[in-house]
C-alpha cells in the first residue's frame, strides 16, 4: 500500500472512531487528523469535507456489512443471527447508521440517496415469498426492515440492552435462538 493509500485508510479508521463515537455534529476534524496522523489539509484533499468524509465512512461500513452478511431471503433466521453477529462483531456500523438518523434522515429510508440500494435483496424476499420461504401477505420492503430490526435489538442503539463482545456465550447463544425462533414465526410460513 503506498503512502497516499496509507495516509487515506488511517482517515477512514480514525473517522469511523470519531463519527461512531460523536457523531456527525460532534466529531472534529483536528480529532480525526491528529488519530491518522495526518494533517486536514490532506483530509480534506481527500475528502473535501468532514460531512462528505462521513459519507465515504457509513458506505464503506454498509458496504462491508452486505458483503460480510449477504442475504439469504430462503433463510431469514439464519440470516438475521448472522447480522446479530455482524452488529456485535462491528458495531460501528449501528453507531454511524444511528448518527445518521439522528442528525440527518429521521424519517423515510435512511438510504434513499443510493438508488437502488436494497433492489437485489428486495427481489430476493420476492422471490422467496413466491417459492413458499417467506410470508407472502407482508410487502419485500416491510419484511427486510422488520428483519433488520429484530435482528437489531440488542445492537448498540438499544433502547433496552445492548449486547457486547464481552457478553458471555451462553448469553449471546440465548439470542441468537430466540431471535432465530422469532424470524420463524413471524416471517415465514
Amino acid at each position: 500500500m503506498g503512502d497516499g493509500q496509507a495516509t487515506r485508510r488511517r482517515i477512514l479508521d480514525a473517522a469511523t472512531a470519531e463519527f461512531a463515537t460523536h457523531g456527525i455534529a460532534g466529531a472534529r476534524v483536528d480529532r480525526i487528523a491528529a488519530d491518522a496522523k495526518a494533517n486536514k489539509a490532506q483530509l480534506y484533499a481527500y475528502y473535501g469535507n468532514k460531512d462528505a468524509l462521513f459519507d465515504v465512512v457509513l458506505a464503506e461500513h454498509v458496504v462491508a456489512n452486505i458483503d460480510q452478511v449477504p442475504l439469504t431471503a430462503d433463510d431469514l433466521p439464519g440470516y438475521a443471527v448472522r447480522l446479530y453477529d455482524s452488529n456485535v462483531e462491528h458495531p460501528e456500523l449501528v453507531r454511524l447508521a444511528t448518527w445518521a438518523r439522528l442528525e440527518r434522515t429521521p424519517t423515510g429510508d435512511l438510504f434513499a440517496d443510493w438508488a437502488g440500494h436494497d433492489k437485489d435483496k428486495l427481489a430476493a424476499i420476492e422471490a422467496a415469498q413466491r417459492s413458499g420461504h417467506v410470508v407472502a401477505d407482508l410487502d419485500p420492503v416491510d419484511v427486510h426492515s422488520m428483519l433488520i430490526a429484530l435482528a437489531s435489538t440488542w445492537a448498540a442503539s438499544s433502547l433496552t440492552h445492548a449486547a457486547g463482545p464481552d457478553d458471555t456465550d451462553e448469553v449471546h447463544e440465548r439470542r441468537r435462538q430466540a431471535l432465530a425462533a422469532t424470524v420463524r414465526r413471524a416471517l415465514t410460513p
